[in-house]
């Protein structure tokens, strides 16, 4: 395998592990004034995501820099057509991060601030992740705006199925109501995005030249509608995996039809480092990337029990 498909794959891999933890981070934090009734279960849903939240941002650290040491030119491409949202992303960020941090330390008027912090961040950078990948596929205001709802309609999805795991009681039972609420948006939307997501691309991308990005698609819709189906059943952890798998397989076929041109007229080879820049960054791939999972996958284990009052 060439050092430029090897680092696309692990630049796929690094914003596939954002999507799927930092996913159900922002579908609880969306979630807070829906589903908490007082401040106990405001407490009880925010100590679902207190342990991890920090850490799965590292997830998109590791992205970006990955993408600006291996790619430049996608990176730089990038930064500079959708600087506006981006900047947007990263305040948005910002002030989701304040309100989990400071929230615990204040009362009163500031804690009802951080709040409001915490459900603005997470609503707003869910939903302009999918509004910049839809416009970087598309370049549409529709597709933007589809893209936006549909990565916040199932973030929220994953998030309320993650509380109903995490939690217990009637947080709980709240929780399996907002998903099945959620789902009536998440796939409609789902329907006209999904489709449309392996003709994307430089030129378009057609079912026979690329029948595997249409199968990944098509698994994802029936991973997504599962996981509705599973939760509606009560079956919190395999909803969250299956939740969890549709948002892996659409990662999958964005990442598959950006190959074609991570950006309009732009190959990966074009996009690339040197070769000794990319020898170099896989030899420190390879020796930090294993103490990363390592430890992500010890601090989920210590914190897998349901989250009580």
């Amino acid at each position: 395998m060439e050092l430029t498909t090897f680092w696309f794959l692990v630049i796929a891999f690094l914003w596939t592990g954002y999507f799927v933890l930092e996913g159900f981070d922002f579908g609880v934090g969306a979630l807070i004034p829906v589903l908490s009734r007082d401040e106990d279960e405001r407490r009880q849903m925010i100590a679902t995501i207190g342990p991890v939240w920090d850490g799965n941002e590292v997830w998109l650290i590791t992205a970006v820099g990955a993408m600006f040491a291996a790619f430049p030119a996608w990176y730089s491409g990038l930064l500079s057509s959708l600087y506006l949202p981006l900047v947007m992303v990263l305040a948005a960020l910002i002030v989701r991060g304040v309100g989990l941090e400071w929230r615990g330390k204040v009362q009163g008027r500031e804690r009802a601030l951080c709040d409001a912090g915490i459900v603005t961040g997470s609503v707003l950078t869910a939903f302009l992740w999918g509004g910049i990948f839809g416009n970087l596929l598309f370049g549409t205001a529709l597709a933007t705006v589809l893209g936006g709802v549909f990565s916040l309609a199932v973030a929220v999805l994953h998030g309320a199925v993650f509380v109903a795991l995490k939690t217990a009681g009637r947080l709980r039972v709240r929780a399996r109501r907002a998903a099945l609420a959620v789902a009536a948006v998440a796939l409609p939307v789902a329907i006209a995005v999904l489709p449309a997501l392996p003709t994307a691309g430089d030129g378009g991308v057609g079912w026979a030249s690329h029948p595997a990005l249409w199968a990944v698609s098509l698994a994802a819709m029936i991973a997504l509608t599962a996981g509705v189906a599973l939760i509606w059943r009560r079956r919190e952890g395999w909803a969250f995996a299956a939740t969890a798998a549709a948002i892996v397989l659409v990662t999958g076929a964005l990442f598959g039809t950006l190959s074609q041109a991570p950006l309009p007229g732009l190959t990966l080879a074009e996009a690339a480092s040197g070769p000794y820049t990319l020898r170099v960054l896989t030899w420190i791939g390879l020796v930090a990337l294993p103490f990363v999972l390592a430890y992500q996958g010890w601090t989920y284990w210590v914190f897998r029990k349901r989250v009580t009052v």
